[in-house]
C-alpha cells in the first residue's frame, strides 16, 4: 500500500534516481529541522517561564522567548521552502510569499504529493507567521508580553502536531525512495 498513490505513480512514469535521491536527502533535513525546532520551542518555554519567576530583567526573558518563537517559526519556513523547492518546483515570491508559501504547505498536489500540514495546522501556524513580523519589525521592548506568553503556551503543542504532521510527509518522502530501489 503506497502512502500517496499517485506520485509513486508518476515516479514509476519517469522520476529519474537524482530526483529520488533528493527526496531521501529531504525528509532526512525534515527530521533535523524538526530536533531543532523542538529545542527553539523548548528555549522559549524556559525564558517565558523565568519571566514569570523574575521580577528584575522580566522584559529580557520575554525578548528571549520572542526570539526563539521567531526562531521556530523561520526553522518551518525553511523546511517549506525545501518541499517547494524540491518537490513542487515552485517557491512562491513577490511581497506575500510568506503567506503563499505557508498555504502552499497545506495543498495536496496530485501526482506529486499529499499535503504537507493539514488545514487546521496551518492556520494555528499563521499567528506564528505574523508574530514573526512583528519580532522582525519592531524594537524588542515593544513586545506584548501576554502575547509572547500565549504563544509559547501554544507552540509546545502546536510543536507537537506539526511534528506528527512533518514526521508523515517525511514518511511519504522516503517510500518513494524505497519503491524506487525495488
Amino acid at each position: 500500500q503506497h502512502l500517496y498513490a499517485g506520485a509513486t505513480g508518476r515516479h514509476r512514469a519517469g522520476w529519474d534516481r537524482a530526483v529520488i535521491a533528493e527526496y531521501v536527502l529531504l525528509a532526512g533535513r525534515i527530521h533535523q529541522e524538526l530536533a531543532d525546532l523542538e529545542q527553539a520551542i523548548a528555549r522559549a518555554g524556559r525564558a517565558s517561564q523565568a519571566a514569570q519567576e523574575a521580577t528584575a530583567d522580566h522584559d529580557l526573558y520575554v525578548d528571549a522567548a520572542a526570539l526563539n518563537l521567531h526562531d521556530f517559526y523561520t526553522g518551518l519556513e525553511r523546511a517549506f521552502q525545501q518541499v517547494a523547492a524540491i518537490v513542487d518546483k515552485s517557491v512562491p515570491a513577490g511581497p506575500d510569499w510568506h503567506r503563499a508559501l505557508l498555504e502552499q504547505m497545506c495543498v495536496a498536489f496530485p501526482d506529486v504529493r499529499p499535503a504537507v500540514l493539514s488545514r487546521d495546522t496551518c492556520q494555528a501556524l499563521s499567528e506564528f507567521m505574523r508574530f514573526r513580523h512583528v519580532v522582525r519589525n519592531v524594537y524588542a521592548y515593544n513586545l506584548d508580553a501576554q502575547r509572547v506568553q500565549r504563544l509559547v503556551n501554544d507552540g509546545a503543542r502546536l510543536y507537537e502536531q506539526v511534528k506528527a504532521e512533518f514526521i508523515q510527509f517525511a514518511s511519504f518522502l522516503d517510500q518513494v525512495g524505497r519503491d524506487d530501489r525495488r
